[in-house]
């Protein structure tokens, strides 16, 4: 168990540190995550996180690692998804922008207070830095847009099976598909499934008046 950290190279200090908290995580993983496999040492952990519930991600996994310097815990881990993602703190190499990796480090924070800290990333993104200056710029612009690139990305990339409720519509022509008042939409439209629900409607309304009719001669006699 954990058998690349007993094998790592490094200070002495940083091993026990990484193997102490990596032991505890295993036995204990933060909800939401799913094992800590080592690789590359003592220095590289890679582990799994479940797009959370509610938000653009959910249903995705996620992949991503951690990077401790030899100076670690002095200095903050580097971390990065290695799942493609779609989020403004997230860079093109997969870069995780959090203040926690970042200003607000103290070696008194652990590994697990750090996973947590990048899964509430992806509830809450940080507005103060955009990795992504595309992402960053559809969140303020179009969220719309923002939000159905980042659940195509979850979908593709994540495993996660395409969600249909609360699915943002990047344009107006789903919108007009469906509502008969919209430009383009069946009352505006002109094509063939236009023409034929207006027919049907027209024998509606032409059943109605007969039936109508009826009903007044019978109140008459």
């Amino acid at each position: 168990k954990n058998q690349n950290i007993k094998e790592g190279k490094g200070p002495p200090h940083i091993i026990r540190l990484v193997y102490k908290e990596v032991s505890t995580l295993t036995a204990d993983p933060p909800d939401g995550h799913q094992g800590l496999p080592q690789r590359g040492g003592p220095h590289h952990l890679q582990v799994t996180i479940e797009g959370p519930e509610g938000t653009l991600y959910a249903g995705g996994l996620f992949s991503m690692k951690l990077l401790l310097g030899k100076d670690f815990p002095a200095s903050p881990p580097k971390g990065y998804f290695l799942t493609k993602i779609f989020h403004r703190n997230v860079g093109a190499n997969g870069e995780i922008w959090v203040n926690v990796l970042k200003r607000d480090w103290t070696a008194e924070l652990g590994i697990r207070h750090v996973l947590l800290t990048i899964q509430c990333l992806l509830i809450h993104p940080n507005p103060e830095s955009a990795l992504n200056e595309e992402a960053g710029r559809l969140l303020l612009e179009n969220y719309g847009e923002y939000a159905a690139r980042a659940r195509l990305l979850t979908e593709i990339h994540g495993g996660a099976g395409p969600t249909e409720a609360g699915r943002a519509q990047p344009s107006g022509a789903a919108a007009s598909s469906t509502d008969p008042t919209a430009p383009g939409g069946l009352a505006g439209a002109e094509g063939p499934m236009a023409k034929k629900h207006a027919g049907e409607r027209g024998k509606k309304l032409a059943t109605k008046k007969k039936t109508g009719k009826k009903r007044a001669l019978r109140r008459l006699q």
